[in-house]
């Protein structure tokens, strides 16, 4: 056979755009949780979860005793994330106006008065509301309405929240006085609830050299909002089997009293997660298996995100409370009936 009879060598079929885009927002994905790790120490779950949130579009409750660094995170994830945040500490004298924003009466040089609107803080991309449940109810129901429709209403005027738009919430559950529990359809608009805990020896020591020196490390840009909002809208895009769409609704349905097939859960419930258990679980366990990598989610998924998204969405009967029941418990239960 000549040389002009020889095969041609296999070419390898390029990738289609939609994948290579998938590939390069999964790398900067990893470099924005690798960013992130090196100024958190020992909360690589809460990390994840937040930036799970962040990544399905939706808010989350950071609940935790001081000093676990609820803060830090928020800040650190602003910046490497390249959004512009803001904090605000709620206490019980907070105004609504003081979070959207008020109008103020102007006067020009020729005399002419007019109303003027200033923004508040909630005019962020990333708002950190810190002991969110010192403040009153009139002041979470202004935050509720920017939360579920990304727009504040003033003297009858809409005004549109800033793109990206999340709410970093967190609360102290040690310290209940003088505090306003937040309302169950406030709660039922935080798509996860993310509990931190104390950091294990090796990383509290790490934590303990890395903050005490003369020099502290900083965190660094390494993504934009533009890149975050294509990220959020591939995580819409991403195929879920029928298995992980049957497990979902089965695990929310099965936390409800009134198609529970398990009669002690239906004695232990009072009220269970509505429908938007269901979307956020499925947009969170799409945006889990996004983080790791992966193009679709899993079953694993699912069970991993079960407790954050279900247990702030359920409340227990007098009976189960008095016995020691907690809602994880009744999480945990329900997990194990997955495929």
């Amino acid at each position: 056979m000549t040389t002009s009879d020889a095969p041609f060598p296999a070419q390898q079929p390029s990738s289609p755009p939609e994948v290579r885009e998938a590939d390069r927002i999964c790398e900067r994905l990893a470099a924005v949780q690798q960013e992130i790790s090196t100024l958190i120490f020992g909360q690589e779950q809460i990390i994840r979860q937040t930036l799970t949130t962040v990544l399905a579009g939706g808010h989350a409750l950071l609940v935790g005793a001081p000093g676990l660094g609820k803060t830090l995170l928020v800040n650190t994830l602003g910046t490497v994330l390249g959004l512009n945040a803001r904090r605000v500490q709620f206490t019980p004298d907070l105004m609504p106006s003081d979070i959207t924003g008020s109008e103020i009466l102007d006067e020009d040089a020729s005399g002419h008065r007019s109303f003027r609107f200033v923004h508040g803080p909630v005019f962020t991309q990333l708002l950190m509301a810190d002991e969110i449940n010192r403040a009153s109810p009139r002041t979470q129901s202004a935050l509720l309405q920017a939360m579920q429709e990304h727009h504040v209403t003033v003297a009858g005027v809409e005004y549109p929240l800033p793109q990206p738009f999340h709410v970093l919430a967190t609360q102290n559950p040690m310290e209940q006085e003088g505090t306003y529990p937040l309302p169950e359809a406030q709660l039922d608009r935080f798509m996860l609830q993310i509990a931190l805990t104390f950091p294990d020896a090796a990383s509290e020591r790490a934590m303990l050299l890395a903050t005490t020196g003369a020099q502290t490390q900083q965190a660094k840009q390494v993504m934009d909002a533009q890149t975050l909002m294509l990220a959020q809208a591939l995580v819409r895009r991403m195929p879920v089997g029928e298995k992980v769409v049957d497990s979902i609704l089965h695990l929310v349905r099965s936390a409800r009293p009134q198609s529970t097939p398990d009669a002690t859960l239906r004695e232990q419930i009072a009220w269970g997660p509505g429908p938007r258990a269901a979307q956020t679980l499925m947009l969170a366990s799409r945006a889990r298996a996004l983080l790791d990598g992966r193009l679709s989610p899993g079953l694993d998924d699912v069970a991993a995100l079960a407790r954050p998204v279900l247990a702030h969405r359920m409340a227990l009967t007098f009976a189960a409370r008095a016995e020691g029941v907690t809602t994880e418990d009744i999480v945990a239960r329900l997990v194990k009936t997955l495929g």
